[in-house]
């Protein structure tokens, strides 16, 4: 089987890098590129977000992609399957998600359920054995707080031109 290569690379920044804010990024730019419809890649984007949610302890930000997530893939149950997940222990997953969210409990990172075949496509991707593909719950700030440490000046400027753009037209 072929996987999508950002799918691929999802999976590498949500185990062995722990970056969730680089899976919401890769997937929203392959679901966007592609032009593609359905909850299946929003419902992905959407779990690694409330996982990044989560370790900030952001808890109702979590707490509104978790069940968001949840919603849109319990509609793809088919999708994920094609995509590797091993659907019946990942939708349990979500439910164990859902509740250390909704309990405020502290953030602890996950492995989502992978077949083997796609799980060696992500060690390979990789570089990686299995011993260093799920590490120990990261703590770096600059993983933790990537999304207000990145320069954004350029997101700024657009939004500022297209501001401008508007009150022109108006």
């Amino acid at each position: 089987m072929t996987y999508p290569k950002p799918w691929i690379q999802y999976l590498v920044y949500f185990h062995r890098d722990q970056d969730y804010f680089e899976c919401h990024e890769v997937l929203e730019d392959h679901w966007k590129d592609e032009g593609m419809k359905g909850d299946l890649w929003p419902g992905l984007i959407q779990l690694a977000v409330a996982q990044y949610h989560h370790r900030r302890g952001n808890y109702n930000g979590a707490r509104r992609m978790i069940l968001s997530c949840k919603v849109k893939l319990q509609k793809e149950e088919s999708a994920l399957k094609e995509l590797g997940i091993e659907v019946e222990p990942f939708l349990e997953l979500l439910d164990r998600s859902v509740q250390r969210i909704e309990r405020q409990q502290p953030f602890e990172s996950i492995g989502l359920p992978l077949s083997s075949e796609l799980f060696q496509a992500c060690l390979t991707e990789a570089n990686a054995t299995e011993e260093t593909w799920v590490l120990q719950t990261k703590t770096d700030d600059t993983i933790i707080h990537k999304h207000s440490l990145r320069d954004r000046s350029s997101v700024i400027e657009e939004r500022k031109k297209q501001k401008q753009k508007k009150n022109r037209i108006l």
